[in-house]
């Protein structure tokens, strides 16, 4: 077939008059993504086509008729709060007293934090995210803006972003893959002084890749979009940012060198020079490459000192709980398209450059894992929730073979969500009569969600009820709209205007319908459960929601047996399926549910941030000791879905956990909910409301997220690149010679004597001595630290609940800590030699260990006081 293409292109653009100009203003940053007051204002200038062209404001200005611009400039009302929400953009745009900037006031022209990211979820006008990474990503990018952090971000801009789902007449999931023109979205080609589009390349066997840079505002920070669907790019190259998740193990490839290789480059193309590099996932393994290639080239030195400063610089964030989530490629793939990166520029073995991606480094078998990777050349590295920290320890010990389990270096940072983004604007207007505006400014201030106990139960259950009402709108709109493209009939149609309940305990489930998720948990007794769903006096409501994988069966058959069992099973009217999950459906379910429903197979819930966005709005949780709720959960704010006792055998488990779950529907949700006063208020159930709100809220939100990330390593670690890479990277160079000394002298360290002048039986409160004498050869008393472990012990001579601490040296080789019996029981110490440099970072750098004569730790029983 003939296909007409064009010669030459250039962008129109629609006129907007004069007194109306702000909005193409507010339009081009997604700062209106959480301030309601430009989200109003947007559906005001024409609530329809807000509607129509699904929330994206540069669309709504490019589509709005001369008629209707006409009728806003007249409209003075209109123009005051246009006006005022422009003011409001400049003032936060401008604003110097930042947390950051008052927090760091030396570091604010030194750091810049570059955030690598397979996708973002930003809004749903800006497609270019599938579930809980992609939204993460795009609240970490918000609170960093709230905070002041200098932080730029870089993606991929999918042409066809994920897919849209709908469901097929046997309620099979059907993927959709719409095209999406960039110019009608709130995005900036980069071009040059010559107005020329600014690129970059990436080089591919026998040929090269060119991408063009596009550039998000998402408040005062920067997202840097590369887009491969450029002229000069042969036809399956300008497809790699086509779809997300999409293609073969050859494709992912192919977009992850674009990520970390092409994306280092963008920045380097934009004049930026990151301090810190945070790789989001395992998907940014890559620009480790391209970051030692820079370094090396700029300051003139081999591989080895460049990716000594690099290393000081990477951060890592894993978000997977098993191996088999990891990003693996084979070697015969990587030879083909790295071969030239890794031995031509880096001059390093491709064999070396597999030792760092693999689990066992010296298992040839092995095929490079991208976490693994991105872990070996990272001074940081940190899981999602505490409970996500402790299952990526054991995942990767095995390069840490010498440390005992708890001291593998993966920290935990747990995750949060953005307030301002999920909060309903009825919260934040509440908000504001009570504490006034200025609250805003600090979402994550724990003495404001301690106020919300001073509202009064009235308002705040009114609240409740009315923000189930709107959802339940908001749910039969989307029905409609459903059964409409399906062309359903007309009694169809008018049923669905009326389905589910305003009045009805209404419980929310949407996610990823992943196995493990387990969504359909909840249909184990299928009679037990329409029992509940039809009780005549306390009636319950499900509304589920979630896409499955386009290669995952599995999910899909989940999927298709809800929705059978809604139209089939007798749970019509009580159950509904909201097809094409995306983050309108998701804001509207969280800010409308009264109970969110979590119930994952423990511990495979990394953290799970969907019932975090429920808390601020005065959702509760119920939902198994997972990821976060496994360290936010208590009795005074939700619910437990069974223990944290996990079962090896996956069916009794999921037996266990259904009978659980039915049981507290039956006997405390349901019952707390219906009970209500004489003023028709769940007085227990508003408790437990504000308690959520005020423990929760400002816990698990980006703001506390971010914060620690940049104090703990953001700061750290821009600080400790850039002294290694200063003066032709001389920090660097040293770092690698001490690093040298020690591997050659590390042999000749051992212990000498250990002594302790603890009784057989101890006094608690009492203190105690342990003096050690140790053999450093050819080090010195600054190259090593001694330390004690000291825990509870076990029966099995074991060390539990340690903490660690650093022996004082007293005279050369000499060394003594002094401590107390800080509890009744058995404790226990383990002397160790670890080296210490303050610019390398030990346990992934030289994770060397002496530990003391390998011999059985002293065991000392500590007494209660008579």
């Amino acid at each position: 077939m003939f296909q007409l293409k064009f010669a030459r292109s250039f962008e129109v653009v629609s006129a907007l008059p004069e007194s109306l100009a702000g909005l193409r203003e507010l339009a081009q940053n997604f700062r209106w993504t959480w301030h309601p007051e430009t989200q109003a204002l947007f559906e005001e200038t024409d609530p329809k086509l807000w509607h129509a062209v699904e929330h994206n404001p540069a669309q709504l200005i490019s589509r709005l008729t001369a008629e209707r611009k006409e009728q806003l400039s007249a409209d003075a009302v209109y123009r005051a709060k246009l006006d005022s929400c422009v003011a409001e953009l400049h003032r936060y745009l401008a604003a110097e007293q930042t947390w950051f900037k008052t927090s760091y006031p030396e570091d604010n022209q030194r750091t810049k934090v570059a955030y690598f990211c397979f996708e973002f979820g930003i809004a749903e006008s800006l497609p270019i995210y599938s579930g809980g990474l992609g939204v993460l990503a795009g609240d970490h990018l918000k609170a960093a803006s709230d905070l002041g952090v200098p932080l730029v971000a870089v993606g991929l801009l999918y042409s066809r972003g994920y897919f849209r789902q709908s469901l097929s007449p046997d309620n099979w999931q059907v993927e959709n893959y719409p095209n999406y023109d960039f110019f009608q979205m709130p995005l900036q080609l980069m071009r040059d002084e010559n107005e020329v589009p600014l690129s970059i390349a990436v080089e591919f066997p026998d040929r090269v890749v060119t991408c063009h840079i596009w550039r998000a505002m998402v408040g005062r920070i920067s997202l840097y979009l590369l887009d491969s669907n450029v002229l000069s790019n042969a036809p399956d190259d300008k497809g790699i940012t086509d779809a997300l998740y999409g293609g073969d193990e050859q494709m992912r490839l192919r977009q992850e060198m674009i990520l970390g290789i092409g994306g280092m480059r963008a920045l380097k193309r934009l004049g930026i020079q990151p301090s810190a590099c945070h790789l989001n996932e395992g998907h940014a393994g890559f620009l480790t490459i391209e970051r030692m290639n820079q370094i090396m080239v700029e300051e003139n030195v081999d591989m080895k000192t460049a990716r000594q400063a690099m290393v000081a610089g990477n951060i890592f964030t894993t978000h997977t709980p098993v191996p088999a989530g990891f990003d693996v490629f084979r070697p015969e793939l990587l030879n083909a398209y790295l071969r030239q990166e890794i031995e031509g520029k880096l001059k390093m073995p491709m064999d070396e450059f597999m030792r760092m991606g693999r689990f066992h480094p010296d298992d040839t078998s092995e095929n490079l894992n991208m976490a693994v990777l991105a872990m070996e050349n990272s001074n940081a590295v940190n899981g999602v929730s505490k409970l996500h920290a402790q299952v990526s320890r054991e995942m990767f010990s095995p390069r840490w073979p010498q440390y005992p389990l708890q001291e593998v270096p993966v920290d935990s940072v747990t995750n949060g969500i953005h307030t301002g983004t999920w909060m309903a604007p009825q919260v934040v207007r509440l908000f504001d009569r009570h504490f006034g505006p200025n609250w805003r400014d600090n979402d994550g201030d724990y003495h404001t969600w301690a106020r919300v106990r001073e509202i009064p139960d009235q308002e705040i259950w009114e609240l409740r009820e009315n923000l189930r009402g709107d959802f339940i709108r908001f749910l039969r709109k989307q029905i409609v709209k459903s059964l409409q493209a399906k062309n359903a009939s007309r009694a169809e149609i008018s049923g669905a205007s009326t389905i589910l309940d305003p009045r009805v305990l209404t419980i929310g489930f949407a996610r990823r319908f992943a196995t493990y998720k387990r969504a359909h948990l909840l249909m184990t007794d299928r009679d037990r459960l329409l029992s509940i769903l039809h009780n005549s006096e306390r009636p319950v409501q499900f509304v589920f929601a979630g896409k499955s994988h386009p290669r995952d069966d599995g999910g899909k058959t989940i999927i298709q047996e809800i929705n059978n069992f809604i139209q089939q099973g007798g749970a019509r009217g009580r159950m509904v399926f909201l097809e094409d999950y995306d983050m309108e459906i998701a804001r509207n379910m969280v800010r409308g549910v009264d109970v969110w429903l979590n119930n994952p197979r423990r511990p495979m819930e990394a953290s799970g941030t969907s019932g975090m966005k429920v808390v601020p709005n005065g959702g509760l949780n119920a939902s198994v000791l997972d990821g976060w709720w496994d360290e936010g959960y208590n009795q005074e704010v939700g619910w437990a879905i069974g223990d944290s006792t996990e079962h090896a055998d996956g069916a009794h488990q999921d037996w266990l956990d259904s009978r659980s779950l039915y049981q507290l529907l039956e006997q405390e949700i349901v019952p707390t909910f219906y009970s209500r006063g004489e003023n028709g208020i769940p007085s227990a159930w508003v408790e437990m409301m504000k308690a959520s709100m005020a423990q929760l809220a400002p816990v698990y939100s980006t703001s506390r997220m971010v914060r620690e990330y940049t104090s703990r390593f953001y700061v750290p670690c821009s600080e400790r690149h850039l002294k290694l890479r200063a003066d032709n990277c001389e920090g660097s160079k040293q770092a690698i010679a001490w690093r040298a000394k020690v591997r050659q002298h590390w042999p000749e360290v051992s212990f000498e004597d250990v002594t302790d002048t603890t009784a057989a039986s101890n006094l608690v409160g009492s203190e105690f001595e342990v003096t050690a004498r140790v053999r450093l050869g050819g080090l010195s008393g600054s190259d090593v630290r001694v330390q004690a472990l000291v825990g509870k012990a076990t029966a099995s001579r074991e060390l539990t609940d340690v903490e660690v601490f650093d022996l004082e040296e007293t005279t050369p080789g000499s060394y003594v800590l002094r401590a107390q019996c800080e509890f009744v029981g058995q404790m226990g110490y383990c002397l160790r030699i670890v080296p210490h440099h303050d610019l390398v970072s030990i346990a992934h750098e030289l994770p060397l260990v002496v530990w003391q004569n390998d011999a059985p730790a002293p065991v000392a029983r500590v007494a209660t006081p008579v």
